[in-house]
This record gives C-alpha cells, structure tokens and sequence, in this order.
C-alpha cells in the first residue's frame, strides 16, 4: 500500500521563501495523514512559467537552495515530491526533486518540452534522456511531469522500467474545454500503460495565464477517482493497493464541477485576483460607463476582491444618455461599490480651444471622439497615480480584435480581465452572474451597445452586428481560417474582407494593451504573434 497526498496549491512567482512555507504546510498535513509521500506541482517551488528568470544564474542557484533547504527539514516519514529548475552536468532541466530523510535522493527531468502558444520551454530547458522510476513502501513509482503525460513515449518508457503506479507534477493552464482534453488525454496513457496515474496540477493566476487546478487520481480502465474542486486550494489523500491486476487508487469523492460559464467567470475572476494581490495593488479603479463591458468587468472586480477595494469613477460628457448615469449608479450600488462622478465637459470645451484654430476648418470625427476617450484615460491614471490603486480596462476581445479602442484612452489600464472574451460571450457572462445575484441592470443588457462619443452613437455603425462579427473572430484567430474558408461558411465576403482588413490593422494597438487573462486557445499576446508592418495578403483558392 502507498498513500499519497497531492497537494493543489497556487504559488507566487519567485516568493521562493513563500512557496517553501506552502510546502511545509502541506508536508505537515501530509505527515499527520501519515502519508508516504507528499506531491507539490511543476516547478512549485518558484511558480510558473518563470520565463526570462530561468537565464539568470542566481535564480535558478537560489530555487535549488530553497529544495535543499526543505529537504533539511524533511525528517519524518513522508517524502516529498516538489518541481524547481535544476542543474545537472551543467545544463538546465525542468525537474522535479525527491526528499527522503533530509536528502534529495532522486531528480526526475523533464522530457517532452512544450514549444507552442504560451509555451517556450526548449528557449531555457535540456530534454531529459531518461525516466525517473522510485522504489516507495515497495511500490516502484514513475514520476512525469506535465507534457510528459501528453504523448506515449515517457508513459511507456516508465512502464518499461518496472514502474506500478505515474506521479505527474502538472503546471497545465485553463483555457476552455482544456479540462476535458486533459482527462482524455491521461486516459490514453493509462489505456496505453495499464497503470494508474495520479495528476497534480496548480491552480492560480500568473500575469495571464490561469490555473485551474482539477487535480485527480485515474485507475486503469479509465475511472477517475478523487477529481478536485477547480479554483482553489485543494488536497487529498490517494490511496494506491494491489489489485486483481496491478495497483489501483482506492475510491475518492470527485467534486462537483462548475458549468461551462461560470467555469470561464471563475477563470476571470481567479486571474484578476492574483494579479492584483500578488503585484501588491491596494485596490483597482474602474471607468464606469452604464455599459455592458464595464458592468461585467465591476462585477468580475467585486467578487474577486470585495467592493471595499473597487472604485467606479463615471465620467460623463455631454453626449452620454441619462440611461448610461442611472444604469452605472443602479450597477455600483447593487454591488457595494464607492464612486465618484467627474464631467469631462470642461476638459472637452480646453481641448477645444487649444487646437483652436488648426481645427477649426476641419470637420469633427474621430480626432474629436478620440479625445473624449483620452480625456476619461488620463483621469483615471490620474487617480490611480493619487491613490494607488490599479486601473482595470474593459475593452472585450470582439472591440481589440478589430482596433475599436482608444490608445491612450479607453486602453489605458494595468490589467484587462475581459481581453480574451469576445463580446457576445459577454453578455452570457452577466447573464451568468445575474442568475446569482441580480447586480447588472437589466437595461444594460438591453440597450444597443454604444461608445456615446456621439450623438445616437451604436456600435453597429461602425462595425458588423457581433454575432456575425464574433463568428468571423473565431474563424479567424481561434481557427487560423482563411478568407475562403469563411465565405463557404456563409459570411458575406464584403463583411469577411473589412474584418480581415481590421484585424490585422489593428496589431499596432494590440501590442500596447493591457494583459488579460487568457481563456481561449488563441489569446492576444503569445499565442498571436503577427508582424505589425505586415503586406502579406492571404491568396484566394481557384
């Protein structure tokens, strides 16, 4: 018999002392289960993805000290599992280090490096050439960590070396649907193997990626057993005895799992969260408009940090709708939130007369809509400077997607918690959020969305209606479709060509915007990384 407890924790990027007081936490919990040995996640010890701080020597020098002081105290009966970057023979591998009796006794090493979308292991980590197989209570345990799991070779490379039983270390993002894809795909390697595998991953929000966590025990036939709660810390005690067949995890509790919506707002909710706490932000500021994006942002800001440290700031002008003031006042209190009003029209009539006469001949557009919209920006960066508090920007990946944003005006922020969310996954957010505790008017998930930087001013004028905008978005990012692909589809090819040409005139202003958090496959940012001075036009099939 082998007791294992997996521990589903979230780290802080580089808090090396913090992570190794989690770690003597759970090692504690562990001990009083009277566990064999205790499973911390992927590179646990410094938090990932560590990126750039993987080049500097004293970093890495120090995650190593930090094991090796864990492993001092590690006197007991249970052993420890925990990931950090390690040195062997003088090259750099993603590892996951055992302690038994105040030594490090063994160092599993990566093997298959993930090198896509958020992914760039190879840039900093050696592929290990060998698997990692431990005798524990007399079980022989094989140890994979992460990607290792995602294709046959390490699985079977494991079996072959006599192992009963897979531990995997996991540091495996959300993104939607993933949950599932992760379950299948450790399905195969227990169909594969015919050995049970236990999955520890981490949950939590690091700049814009987030953790889910969903930590498991799978048996062979496929059963999962002891399946985690998402979003939050979680542990428990796995069971491993011998079977007809083999070994097998004794029967758990799995968890109830969130709904398709509320799963993706907990993901916004978690990312927007860490990113405030961990950065040390006393609060957030947010410019409430009485518009459908703001309003979920405020809702999203409310539950992840309590309306005591959210602030709306509405900034009236002389075109916006008595509606767009009553619904953003409805919105504030509702959730519990302090907010101030602030008119920009003075700023207006000033800007006015300093661009007064070169202006005067011209006729008013966009410069002048612009302008409103950078007024609002620079007052909330005004506050934030006075006040500290970070300001959160509202703009939906449906508006960044097509350049339907302000520089330097409704873009300015330290975080955008809706960045990967298309804008009619919006409105099914708040309608999600409203099914708990009304908070969002509903007029605002009525009216026509509109900018108001003129008078009668809708969304639409400007753009295709966002469910035949969104359609082609997805087509386009998320699918890496083709114009072609898109007009058999059925969209008009004029709609596909004027959104086509958006996209991609749009890059310039993507690269200057907030991060957000990530929860589709193709996020803005590292899984979109098209040259902004760009003259390549797609080709259209004969």
């Amino acid at each position: 018999m082998l007791t294992i407890w997996a521990a589903q924790r979230n780290p802080v990027m580089g808090d090396l002392q913090g992570n190794l007081a989690i770690a003597r936490e759970e090692l504690a919990r562990a001990e009083s289960q009277n566990a064999d040995l205790l499973v911390l996640p992927e590179l646990f010890i410094c938090g990932y993805p560590p990126e750039d701080l993987l080049l500097k020597a004293d970093f890495v020098d120090a995650c190593m000290a930090a094991v090796h002081e864990l492993a001092a105290s590690v006197r007991g009966h249970t052993a420890v599992l925990i990931g950090s970057p390690w040195i062997k023979n003088g090259k750099l591998y993603n590892g996951a280090a055992l302690i038994r009796s105040g030594s490090i006794t063994d160092v599993a090493l990566k093997t298959e490096l993930p090198n896509y979308g958020v992914f760039d292991e190879k840039r900093y980590f050696q592929s290990a050439n060998d698997v990692t197989v431990v005798p524990l209570n007399g079980i022989a345990v094989g140890i994979a960590i992460c990607e290792d799991l995602w294709f046959p070779r390490v699985c079977a490379a494991l079996k072959a070396a006599g192992a009963e039983v897979i531990v995997s270390p996991n540091a495996s993002p959300y993104v939607t649907n993933k949950p599932r894809t992760r379950e299948d795909v450790v399905r195969d390697r227990v169909n594969e193997c015919g050995l049970p595998i236990l999955y520890v991953n981490q949950w939590g929000g690091q700049d814009e990626l987030v953790f889910d966590g969903r930590s498991f025990a799978m048996n062979p036939g496929g059963n999962i057993v002891h399946l985690q709660k998402p979003w939050t810390d979680a542990a428990f005690k796995a069971v491993l005895t011998k079977a007809a067949k083999g070994y097998a995890f004794d029967a758990g509790i799995n968890q109830p799992q969130p709904g398709h919506w509320e799963d993706i707002y907990l993901a916004l909710v978690t990312g927007t969260r860490d990113y405030v706490n961990k950065n040390g932000f006393p609060g957030v500021l947010i410019g409430l408009s009485g518009g459908i994006d703001s309003s979920i942002v405020a809702a999203i800001a409310v539950d992840a940090l309590g309306a005591d440290r959210v602030e709306g700031i509405l900034m009236p002008s002389p075109f916006s709708s008595d509606h767009s003031l009553s619904d953003a006042h409805k919105l504030a209190e509702a959730l519990g939130i302090h907010t101030r009003t602030i008119a920009i029209a003075p700023a207006m009539e000033a800007y006015t007369k300093m661009v007064s006469p070169d202006f005067d001949l011209t006729t008013s557009g966009l410069t002048e809509e612009n302008i409103q919209a950078r007024i609002r920006g620079m007052l909330l960066m005004a506050y934030s400077n006075k006040y500290g508090h970070m300001v959160l920007t509202t703009g939906n990946k449906s508006e960044m997607s097509v350049g339907y944003a302000t520089l330097y005006g409704d873009m300015n922020g330290g975080y955008n918690p809706i960045k990967d969310i298309y804008k009619t996954s919006v409105y099914e957010l708040c309608k999600w959020r409203n099914s708990r505790s009304v908070v969002i008017p509903q007029n605002v998930l009525d009216k026509p969305p509109s900018a108001e930087l003129r008078p009668g001013q809708k969304d639409e004028d400007s753009l295709p209606p966002y469910a035949v905008l969104d359609k082609v978005l997805r087509m386009l990012i998320e699918q890496r479709k083709g114009r072609v692909d898109i007009v058999a589809a059925g969209v008009d090819a004029a709609v596909v060509d004027r959104v086509i040409r958006l996209l991609r005139g749009a890059e310039y202003k993507r690269r200057q915007s907030a991060p957000g958090v990530k929860v589709t496959d193709v996020a803005f940012g590292k899984d979109f990384r098209y040259p902004i001075v760009n003259r390549y036009r797609s080709q259209p099939k004969d």
